[in-house]
């Protein structure tokens, strides 16, 4: 355990179960042990998560993760985070040839509605039918368990225009 930057008093964070999106912070008080989030500043942040650079991003606020000649999509945290509570998710049909940028599903929220295209061009191979029934599972963990839809790619050449994380964060700063 290493100290927490940025808390009051003797709090102490355990690296091992701390994540940029769920930091835990355990802070000693005589005889009392009390688990409470870190609150970091945006100057320790940067404004937002981390987001990880083996992922590829769009402007529209997906991430696509190549697996082989496939790539998982889902919508990233900035998205669900803007969304809010999501209430249902249409998902696209297996089988389905798609072009780049063609929409395929949608995120419903209680405050919006969100189409999810085609980052790139391919055949719709497997959607994650749990969404049908926990939809919020993509708020919970928008970069794992709440993907969306998996692409046998046509081209993976056109991943490389998609954004790196390093591009995606310098889009979401620029507002």
């Amino acid at each position: 355990m290493v100290p927490a930057r940025g808390s009051r008093g003797a709090g102490w964070r355990n690296p091992n179960y701390e994540s940029a999106a769920h930091p835990i912070a355990w802070t000693e008080l005589p005889g009392v042990r009390i688990i409470a989030p870190i609150v970091r500043t945006d100057e320790e942040t940067g404004g937002s998560m981390a987001y990880s650079t083996e992922y590829r991003y769009t402007e529209d606020h997906q991430w696509v993760r190549v697996e082989g000649n496939r790539a998982r999509v889902g919508i990233t945290d900035h998205a669900q985070s803007e969304l809010g509570d999501i209430v249902f998710v249409e998902l696209p049909s297996v089988g389905a040839d798609v072009s780049a940028g063609e929409n395929l599903a949608a995120v419903e929220s209680v405050k919006a509605v969100g189409d999810v295209s085609a980052p790139v061009a391919g055949r719709i191979v497997e959607v994650n039918e749990g969404l049908e029934s926990a939809s919020e599972t993509i708020n919970e963990d928008p970069h794992g368990e709440g993907w969306i839809f998996v692409l046998e790619l046509s081209d993976a050449s056109q991943v490389d225009g998609l954004l790196d994380a390093a591009g995606y964060e310098r889009f979401l700063a620029e507002g």
